[in-house]
């Protein structure tokens, strides 16, 4: 019995050790591929996940990675701080209700847009400008920037934009760049920068684009509210209607909860801790 039983104990430690070493395997293997698939993220598209409402989100590239490339989705702070900004592709009505909001509560905001839409309103341009917004580069024809792989193609679609909105208004255009879709690459980062670009995405946003699907004032306030934070760059697109009706009582909600609203150049001139 004595002897059975030995050999029953044996038998177990045997087979915990190869669980353990096993086990232990199964772990590298697992970090492993974790490892591979966050580095593999921080390329593609630009994704965001929130782990606690309220907090800032979890980026696919940390502001670490992102800063030796002078690119920002979030500021690291807990002064309730917001910037705002808008993707312009192109006008159906929208951007003057927007601006109006913008006046009333003294609210700076960026507006990157595309060739298109200085082309085709080259007034609302020049009122940006002359009601104290940042009009920003989002490229000349909006292409996946991720699959531009040779600097002059990549430059030519900065430059073109750069050289209409001069024409256009008679300044030269501020260096800030946000990829077309929030699809880029590590090359696109370096590229940007070598230009002399600052590159935004964001860490608030909402499907606000489908303009035959525009989401309700509930839907919107659900997500531009619950999940708003402390130095977020909240993206909405001017080409929402949503947003036209609601950015001023929305903007009046941020108030309430404490927050004000800053011009990516603050961002920009504030010290990395």
């Amino acid at each position: 019995m004595k002897r059975k039983h030995l050999k029953h104990l044996a038998g177990t430690l045997l087979i915990f050790t190869m669980a353990f070493f096993v086990g232990a395997g199964a772990g590298k293997f697992v970090q492993s591929r974790r490892e591979k698939a966050v580095s593999a993220s921080a390329e593609g598209n630009w994704g965001l996940s929130f782990p606690q409402e309220g907090q800032t989100p979890v980026g696919n590239a940390t502001p670490d990675y992102l800063k030796q490339f002078g690119a920002y989705y979030v500021q690291n702070t807990d002064d309730k701080v917001l910037y705002l900004t808008f993707d312009a592709g192109y006008e159906n009505g929208n951007t003057a209700p927007i601006l109006d909001a913008l006046k009333k509560h003294n609210a700076p905001a960026t507006f990157f847009v595309v060739g298109n839409y200085i082309s085709t309103s080259p007034d609302l341009v020049k009122r940006m400008v002359a009601e104290g917004h940042t009009v920003a580069n989002h490229t000349n024809h909006h292409p996946d920037m991720s699959k531009i792989s040779t600097k002059d193609a990549f430059a030519k679609e900065l430059n073109d934009l750069e050289a209409l909105y001069q024409q256009t208004t008679g300044q030269p255009m501020k260096k800030y760049y946000r990829p077309p879709q929030g699809k880029y690459s590590e090359s696109n980062l370096k590229m940007a920068n070598e230009m002399g670009y600052k590159t935004f995405f964001w860490s608030l946003a909402y499907v606000d684009w489908i303009q035959d699907k525009q989401p309700t004032k509930e839907e919107a306030f659900k997500k531009l509210l619950g999940r708003v934070h402390p130095g977020a760059i909240i993206l909405l697109h001017s080409t929402s209607s949503t947003n036209a009706a609601i950015l001023d009582e929305l903007l009046t909600k941020y108030e309430e909860m404490g927050y004000t609203f800053k011009s990516l150049d603050d961002l920009v001139s504030t010290p990395v801790m």
